[in-house]
């Protein structure tokens, strides 16, 4: 009797996938729920579980095919019971045979023999302890480091720095001609040397001058989406800079007794989910969507946030951000996060976004405009923060500075609603009171 291996329902909307591993062959035994092919969609890698113990009897779907949710991919052939014999053969044990006895026993033979035929016996001790004691003589035929590189080498015309540079480099230095004085071989001449032969690059050297990779399925979604997003919405992208000393001071004084309550550290990602939040509020249309002929309005705020990994940008959603707690909000990031580094990430854990937050300082940007995420109609991107001259009571100082940048859809959102949010944000960050007196 055979068990059917079927795609199983990969979420809401989704309603392909595309094998990307079997992790089992024909032949191989499984047990029950035991991970067998790991399935590629638009958002997730999702692994099938074997619906029964025993042995894979059938692949029927390849690697890189695409299949519909319920498609067939292959077949378990159930295992049987097997009366295993009881009955085991006992090894008898045998002593091991006691080899130095015997040697001993007939190294005696030995010795009585040789005293029969007139050897002494002390004679014969002192040959063999003189034969075992002799040793080889240790030659050393090796020299290493500055003495091999400068044997035979006329060391008057070598600075005492290119020396030093050539031991360090292994250099020959008998090949190379000196541009000093009397042809002195200068420690500049080593490194125009060391310059034009540069190492080749790895990737190169491993997989040639070219490589061709096919696109994942997440690749060609995330491809895919934001070409949509510039060809559907009228994108336009807003300004500001924030002062982040008040942040930072806050978080210098109170991140130590906060980490050791909360265990979690004071990030600064919860102060900007706290303050687009009354921005949000403040301006419901910048956490609406387009739905047809409808706007459609909404009364929660879940917060999407841009996370970068190995196999591409993934955004996990933050659920009820206006009902989270700092602490919570730093958890439930880092949570995320990491699932979705390891690749654990689940479908329920991408969808119901209304805004999104992506921070490109973590990679060192100074500024960019981010691109809209369907079907959103704002984005936040984070930059980086870097010290710069600012005017203060008509005076110059020196302040931790980060540029926002909001991208909009133009379409339902207009400037000043979009310019006003960003506004909003940059007063609740440079002045992190009005975060708990909700202003």
């Amino acid at each position: 009797m055979s068990d059917r291996i079927l795609v199983p329902v990969l979420g809401e909307s989704v309603t392909e996938a595309t094998v990307a591993k079997w992790l089992k062959n024909e032949g191989d035994k499984v047990n029950a729920d035991e991970a067998i092919v790991e399935l590629e969609t638009d958002k997730v890698n999702i692994e099938v579980p074997a619906p029964s113990g025993g042995t894979i009897e059938k692949i029927s779907v390849k690697e890189g095919q695409t299949v519909d949710v319920g498609a067939l991919l292959g077949t378990i052939a159930q295992s049987k019971n097997i009366e295993i014999s009881t009955e085991s053969e006992e090894k008898k044990y045998s002593p091991p045979s006691i080899k130095p006895q015997v040697a001993r026993e007939k190294k005696k033979v030995e010795i009585i023999k040789k005293k029969e035929e007139g050897i002494d016996e002390i004679e014969l001790f002192k040959k063999e302890k003189k034969q075992e004691s002799k040793e080889e003589p240790l030659i050393l035929t090796e020299v290493h480091g500055e003495q091999e590189i400068l044997k035979n080498l006329n060391t008057n015309i070598i600075s005492p720095a290119a020396r030093k540079l050539a031991a360090e480099s292994n250099i020959n230095l008998n090949e190379v001609k000196g541009s000093g004085k009397n042809g002195v071989v200068l420690k500049e001449d080593l490194l125009d040397l060391m310059g034009t032969m540069p190492k080749p690059s790895e990737r190169k050297t491993t997989h040639g001058p070219e490589e061709r990779i096919k696109m994942t399925r997440l690749r060609m979604t995330i491809a895919k989406r934001l070409k949509e997003a510039q060809e559907n919405a009228a994108m336009l992208t807003t300004f500001n800079e924030v002062d982040m000393s008040a942040v930072i001071s806050m978080r210098s004084e109170h991140k130590e007794e906060f980490q050791k309550k909360y265990n979690v550290k004071l990030g600064f990602m919860s102060f900007f989910v706290k303050a687009c939040v009354v921005g949000l509020k403040n301006y419901p249309v910048i956490n609406a969507e387009i739905q047809g002929d409808e706007i459609v309005y909404k009364n929660y705020y879940n917060i999407s946030i841009a996370v970068g990994t190995d196999r591409g940008l993934v955004v996990p959603v933050l659920k009820n951000t206006d009902e989270m707690s700092f602490a919570e909000i730093e958890k439930n990031i880092n949570l995320l996060g990491q699932k979705a580094r390891d690749g654990k990430i689940v479908i329920d854990d991408l969808q119901g976004g209304t805004f999104t937050i992506t921070n490109g300082g973590i990679y060192g940007s100074m500024l960019s405009t981010p691109i809209l995420n369907p079907p959103q109609s704002a984005v936040l991107g984070m930059h980086n923060i870097i010290e710069r001259p600012v005017a203060i009571n008509k005076s110059v100082s020196i302040r931790p500075i980060m540029y926002l940048a909001l991208s909009y859809d133009h379409r339902i959102v207009d400037g000043k609603e979009a310019v006003s949010f960003l506004k909003t944000v940059k007063e609740c960050l440079e002045d992190p009171r009005r975060l708990f007196l909700n202003l």
